[in-house]
C-alpha cells in the first residue's frame, strides 16, 4: 500500500481557500429572492478530510457548485489549490474532482470505458491516463471491462470515486458518497477515502451520516441558513457540549421520588431511571466521577454495573442548528 506523497514546493498550505462568498437567487429586490450563502469564510488545509456538515437547504450544495463551475456566484471570492476560480476558471476547475450523489452512470458503457472518456473530456492524453490504476484503487479491477449496469449499488458508488479522480486532481469533494449504501460497502467506501488521502488527496465531504465525518474528518464545518456556524478540529468540536451522564446499577431497591435517596446523593444532579438505576449528569470538566462512587459507598449501596454517556457529533450538530432555546447547552470552546 502506498504511502502518502509529498507536496510540491509550489502547492498551497490551503487547498481551499474561500473569502465573503455570496449567493443570492431570484432578481435583485424581488419578492422572490433566497439568500442561498451569507459570505461564507472556509479554508480547508491541504491534505486534510474536511467534513462540511449542514441540514437540507443549508448552502452545501450550492457552495460545491460555485467550486466546480456549475453556479455563479454573487459576490466573495474563491480559491481552488490557490487558483482563483475567477481568473482562471479551467485550471481551478482541473485541481477539483465532484462526486455527485446521483448514480449518473451510463449503463451499457463498462468502467473501463467510462473512464477513458471521462479522461478524454479532461484532455488527459492517452499515454497518461490511469484507468486500471485507478479501478484497482476503488476495488473494481476485476470489473474493468463488465457492463456497469451489473454492477451493485456500492460499486456505482466507488465508480463514481473512479470517475472523479480520472484527471488525477488533488483535490476530491464527495457529496453525500454513502446515501443508500449498506454497512460493509460503507466501510469499504471509507477505506477507499483513507487511501486516497494518504496518497495525499485532500477530501472534502458532506454526509448526513454524522458517524461517517466523526470517523473519518480531522476537520469540520456546519453551515445553516447559509453561513458558517463552526469550523474547528474534530477534537475541539467534541469538547463543547460539555455534558457527560453516568448509569449506575445498584443491588437495592430505589425509591421512587429521588427526593428520598440518601442524604450522599442529595449533592448531584442524579435521577432514578429504572427500578435498581441511577442517572447522574454533570459537565465534563467537572471530573466527579470519584466523588459519585464515593458517595454511593457512603449511602451504603452495592454497584452491579456502571456505564457513561458522552456527548457525540449529533449532539454538537444538533445543539447547533436547532431552534431549540436549550442549546444554551452549548459550551463554545
Amino acid at each position: 500500500m502506498s504511502t502518502r506523497s509529498q507536496p510540491s514546493q509550489s502547492a498551497p498550505e490551503l487547498a481551499l481557500e474561500i473569502k465573503g462568498l455570496e449567493k443570492v437567487y431570484g432578481k435583485a429586490g424581488g419578492s422572490r429572492q433566497k439568500h442561498a450563502l451569507k459570505g461564507i469564510d472556509l479554508a480547508v488545509p491541504r491534505g486534510s478530510i474536511f467534513a462540511l456538515l449542514g441540514p437540507n437547504g443549508a448552502g452545501k450544495s450550492t457552495m460545491i457548485n460555485i467550486l466546480a463551475g456549475m453556479v455563479n456566484k454573487t459576490a466573495g471570492t474563491a480559491k481552488v489549490w490557490g487558483i482563483d476560480i475567477d481568473e482562471d476558471p479551467r485550471q481551478a476547475r482541473a485541481a477539483i474532482g465532484i462526486v455527485p450523489q446521483e448514480l449518473n452512470i451510463d449503463a451499457f458503457f463498462s468502467p473501463r470505458e467510462l473512464l477513458d472518456l471521462q479522461a478524454g473530456l479532461y484532455g488527459v492524453p492517452k499515454a497518461e491516463r490511469r484507468t486500471q490504476e485507478i479501478l484497482d484503487l476503488v476495488e473494481l479491477g476485476d470489473k474493468a471491462d463488465a457492463y456497469t449496469r451489473s454492477l451493485s449499488g456500492g460499486m456505482r458508488r466507488r465508480l463514481l470515486v473512479a470517475k472523479a479522480m480520472v484527471h488525477n486532481p488533488p483535490i476530491l469533494v464527495l457529496d453525500e458518497p454513502t446515501a443508500g449504501v449498506d454497512i460493509e460497502l460503507r466501510r469499504k467506501l471509507w477505506d477507499n477515502v483513507r487511501e486516497l488521502n494518504r496518497r495525499g488527496v485532500t477530501i472534502l465531504l458532506t454526509t448526513h451520516y454524522l458517524e461517517e465525518a466523526e470517523e473519518l474528518c480531522d476537520r469540520i464545518a456546519i453551515i445553516n441558513h447559509g453561513e458558517v456556524i463552526a469550523c474547528d478540529t474534530k477534537e475541539n468540536l467534541m469538547q463543547r457540549i460539555d455534558v457527560k451522564s453516568v448509569t449506575v446499577t445498584v443491588a437495592e431497591t430505589l425509591p421512587e421520588d429521588s427526593d428520598k435517596l440518601p442524604q450522599p446523593l442529595q449533592p448531584f444532579s442524579v435521577s432514578i431511571t429504572g427500578q435498581n438505576q441511577l442517572t447522574f449528569t454533570f459537565r465534563k470538566s467537572d471530573g466527579p466521577i470519584a466523588r459519585i462512587l464515593g458517595a454511593l459507598a457512603a449511602a451504603n449501596f452495592h454497584i452491579q454495573d456502571i456505564s457513561t454517556d458522552e456527548s457525540d457529533l449529533e449532539d454538537i450538530f444538533l445543539a447547533l442548528t436547532s431552534n431549540d432555546p436549550e442549546t444554551d447547552r452549548f459550551h463554545a470552546a
